[in-house]
């Protein structure tokens, strides 16, 4: 298989409806495995449920989009093709990360997620802060999916170790950059789109890390032996 994660979903059909109405549209069945069966309530709902009823802006909505698209009626979504199933928000680890871009030596201690399963806004825009392109400077929402597939495997090591970011989200100049100088990297990365994080874990050997993640079959696992990093994304379950 083709490293960095080429994959990509696209939905058949692209309904036009206000996201702010009803995010779960009953239209056309999308392609995107984790969409296959969908609740019914609305998504406007569901959050208002989350927030104690305050309701968000537009502004809101949009910098966590994915947030009630991962966690809905108390449960995580895993997004595995082939291991498809909910995680209860209470089997899920602290919603704790510790961040060092190796780029820039910026680190980040992030508590992103409380115990009842609620998201901190501001938490996740430090997160897409520093896990930005480093080449652009661009920054981009991190897919709340694949923090928490980062998360699942740093806690199933054991610890609160430091995860070392090699490389988050890529804006499409770099990613094209990396393609044209031969390195590893796929037309259309994951990574483009805030879905894919390469990491090294200190003192936890690569290969222990990809078993780790291989063992959850939570999504995406790239083994870069060479270069000492394992790649983790919130695709279906697949591993190189």
């Amino acid at each position: 298989m083709k490293g960095d994660c080429g994959w990509l979903c696209q939905a058949r059909e692209r309904p036009t409806v206000d996201p702010l109405e009803n995010l779960w549209y009953k239209g056309p069945a999308s392609s995107c495995p984790w969409e296959r069966s969908r609740p019914q309530l609305s998504f406007m709902h569901r959050i208002n449920e989350r927030t104690g009823g305050e309701g968000w802006t537009r502004r809101a909505f949009l910098r966590a989009a994915l947030v009630g698209a991962v966690l809905l009626a108390g449960r995580w979504v895993c997004p595995s093709e082939t291991f498809g199933r909910e995680v209860s928000v209470r089997d899920l680890p602290e919603g704790r990360l510790t961040f060092v871009n190796l780029w820039t030596d910026e680190r980040l201690d992030v508590t992103y997620r409380d115990e009842d399963g609620h998201y901190d806004l501001e938490a996740l825009d430090e997160v897409n802060h520093i896990l930005r392109c480093h080449h652009t400077g661009e920054v981009a929402t991190i897919d709340v999916r694949v923090i928490e597939h980062v998360n699942l495997v740093q806690k199933s090591l054991g610890g609160h170790r430091e995860i070392h970011v090699i490389s988050g989200y890529r804006s499409p100049e770099y990613n094209a950059l990396l393609v044209r100088s031969g390195r590893r990297a796929a037309k259309h990365s994951l990574h483009m789109q805030g879905m894919a994080i390469d990491l090294r874990i200190p003192g936890v050997h690569p290969k222990v890390i990809r078993q780790t993640a291989l063992t959850l079959r939570y999504g995406g696992v790239g083994y870069y032996p060479r270069s000492k990093f394992v790649h983790l994304d919130s695709g279906p379950f697949r591993s190189w």
